[in-house]
């Protein structure tokens, strides 16, 4: 576990996350690889996954933009877990990339009761991402 990781997690989750990833993203191999995890036995670090190209990506990697679900009908579309999402009663979601010489090395996913993610939240968990924003990218890429 990386000290940026785990002290980006504390700060969300002092904002109301309740569950925190990182995803990093080998965009050679179209692979994504969860490389933290504030939920190991829902949400393990252990292999990857390839890169589905749908909305959420065009979004979100190549549009380098914070995608946004305040409620499960607006992520369950992309997120072929939604059931599990839902049933650990988490209603919302962000995905904010981290961006660093114009390419994405990872999103950061916080998740949340439904409607968490106000416009006053969002500013707030960009601000914390921002300040953490060199030693995520320090970490991802030694």
């Amino acid at each position: 576990m990386t000290p940026s990781f785990a002290a980006l997690h504390a700060d969300c989750a002092a904002l109301g996350t309740r569950l925190f990833t990182i995803t990093t993203l080998d965009t050679q191999a179209d692979l994504a690889r969860r490389a933290y995890t504030s939920h190991p036995v829902e949400y393990p670090t252990a292999g990857t996954k390839p890169m589905t190209r749908d909305g959420w990506h065009d979004f979100c990697i190549t549009g380098q933009q914070t995608f946004v679900a305040n409620t499960a009908p607006e992520f369950a579309r992309y997120f072929f877990d939604h059931g599990l999402i839902t049933s650990m009663g988490l209603g919302s979601c962000i995905n904010v990339p981290v961006v660093h010489d114009g390419t994405v090395l990872a999103t950061v996913n916080l998740l949340a009761e439904e409607h968490h993610f106000t416009p006053e939240r969002l500013a707030a968990y960009h601000a914390l991402i921002a300040r953490h924003h060199a030693a995520l990218v320090a970490d991802l890429t030694q």
